[in-house]
């Protein structure tokens, strides 16, 4: 079966609302991966990271022929003026790693994208604000934006924006469970046990949520446009 597009994100819940009513294929579930089709496309969550992202890609080519791989999911940003809540588009990606550069389709976004292979501090993101002009940051697009080269294939990245350029929340980093998971119950004891800790954990979940939210409604517009 042929769809267009393969929308590439790192965990379950970034896709949740998007395949809501559809099953996981049990095919992959056994790896760690979470992969549907929905009309129009093939929409997988294999975890965080570069191995996953490319695991996750494995997948979706396995599934279906595709012309554009998408990465989506949360970012963080990198910026003053990228707001929580808020979705953007990439018109270039950059591997903070080897500094290649890979252009999307929408270039006109002028809006850099740069890849780390850990959850960001905000040194961090000042550092690749300062050295590549990057607004948002992740942790898996710079991997699915060389796979679409190496195949001659399209490459999107549309990020929900969690966290503000100024946010950080230390602790986030402990929790990366075994193939690229979030292990939200251990976070969520951590804070529980440190009050000083809630009101950072408050404003990353508000954020969080409303920039799901907001790529859902965006991703339904790519996908209802492949039909």
């Amino acid at each position: 079966m042929s769809m267009p597009t393969a929308i590439i994100a790192a965990l379950p819940r970034e896709i949740a609302a998007l395949v809501r009513g559809t099953k996981a294929d049990a095919g992959w579930l056994h790896r760690g991966v979470w992969l549907y089709r929905v009309d129009g496309a093939v929409v997988v969550a294999a975890g965080m990271g570069a191995e996953r992202a490319a695991m996750a890609v494995e997948a979706a080519l396995a599934a279906s022929e595709v012309r554009m791989l998408l990465s989506a999911g949360l970012a963080g940003g990198c910026a003053p003026g990228v707001v929580a809540g808020s979705v953007m588009e990439a018109g270039f990606v950059v591997d903070a790693k080897t500094g290649e550069r890979f252009a999307a389709a929408h270039e006109a976004a002028g809006v850099t994208l740069a890849t780390a292979e850990t959850i960001a501090s905000v040194r961090e993101k000042a550092r690749l604000m300062e050295r590549y002009g990057a607004l948002l940051v992740d942790m898996e697009a710079a991997t699915v934006a060389r796979i679409a080269r190496e195949k001659g294939l399209g490459f999107r990245a549309i990020k929900g924006v969690s966290d503000a350029y100024d946010f950080e929340l230390s602790s986030l980093g402990k929790f990366a469970g075994e193939r690229g998971s979030f292990r939200t119950g251990a976070f969520a004891l951590h804070t529980a046990l440190r009050p000083w800790e809630w009101a950072k954990a408050m404003e990353l979940g508000r954020g969080s949520t409303k920039a799901l939210g907001r790529l859902d409604d965006v991703l339904r517009g790519v996908v209802a446009g492949c039909r």
